[in-house]
């Protein structure tokens, strides 16, 4: 994978930590106790979006960096409501700036593919903001392969590149594999990867009647709503209690042990929740373990659908 670093030439973390929950779920108090958890865990990447809690997740994020802002890595996302001019993505990412507190922001992802613009369009604005120094690494969130292979291409012509994506991936939402991680291997792109929890499903909580994302919100309950994934959750406690860990530890050692490398990307609403998923950033996974825990779901067909050809 491409190796991104800090200003200071920091190689950035193996893990990322996501602060959608920054402002909403998780208060200021909260929020900076769990931010104090991953530096001392560590990590260096913290990843956000214009989108997230109106605002508060930027604006909570950019007081937090400030004493440590050249030894970390910050991304943010513009972009999820598709908009049909490039004005309004440029007007998102001076707000998002501004809310940092920062003139730059390390890796810019557009948040989702757009249907609306072409994919010129797209990455015109992005290449724009990296040539004025507002923006080092380009990224591109929740793209198809082939509409990252697209960008890349029309990147390399502008005389830069996608250095990052970030693409859903967990033991339960295993499609990255088909396409995504190893293109990313093949081209050295960074797959900083999201939901290595399943939205909490792989942390056992739904089965004690816990509340949360999968009973809250119904999006979140039709991505996560088929019986395979939850008897696979109830099968990964399983192997926990017998290994003597935490089900969210193993889920996230095991979404990094990919042969790809993907960086996944932590998130909690509260410390106490993040505890175990931090566990996991050190947790030695063997290869015994990882089949294991891997044959409790479904391997998904090559991209080719030549089932009988898959390793």
């Amino acid at each position: 994978m491409t190796q991104l670093c800090s200003l200071d030439g920091t190689p950035i973390s193996r893990f990322a930590f996501g602060t959608m929950q920054f402002g909403g779920t998780a208060d200021e108090l909260a929020s900076a106790a769990m931010f104090n958890a991953c530096l001392d865990a560590g990590i260096t990447h913290f990843d956000t979006a214009h989108l997230y809690t109106g605002g508060a997740s930027e604006t909570m994020l950019g007081q937090l960096i400030k004493p440590h802002r050249d030894r970390l890595v910050i991304a943010t996302k513009i972009g999820y409501h598709c908009p049909d001019n490039l004005a309004d993505l440029r007007d998102e990412f001076d707000l998002s700036r501004k809310r940092l507190g920062q003139d730059m922001v390390d890796i810019l992802y557009l948040h989702r593919f757009n249907p609306n613009l072409s994919i010129e369009a797209q990455i015109t604005p992005l290449a724009a903001m990296q040539d004025e120094g507002a923006v080092r690494y380009l990224a591109l969130s929740n793209f198809a392969s082939w509409q990252v292979m697209k960008a890349q291409a029309v990147a390399q012509n502008m005389g830069t590149r996608v250095d990052v994506i970030q693409p859903m991936y967990s033991l339960v939402k295993r499609q990255a594999e088909v396409e995504l991680l190893p293109m990313c291997a093949a081209e050295n792109i960074l797959a900083a990867s999201y939901s290595p929890l399943g939205s909490g499903l792989l942390t056992g909580k739904y089965s004690t009647g816990e509340a949360g994302r999968l009973v809250e919100d119904p999006r979140y309950g039709a991505r996560y709503g088929q019986d395979w994934m939850h008897r696979a959750a109830a099968g990964l406690s399983e192997i926990a209690k017998e290994v003597g860990t935490h089900p969210a530890t193993l889920a996230v050692a095991w979404a990094a042990a990919h042969p790809t490398h993907p960086a996944p990307i932590l998130s909690a609403r509260s410390p106490a929740q993040l505890t175990p998923s931090l566990e996991g950033v050190n947790y030695h996974m063997t290869s015994e373990l990882y089949a294991r825990i891997t044959a409790l779901t479904p391997t998904p067909p090559p991209a080719t659908d030549r089932i009988e050809e898959h390793v």
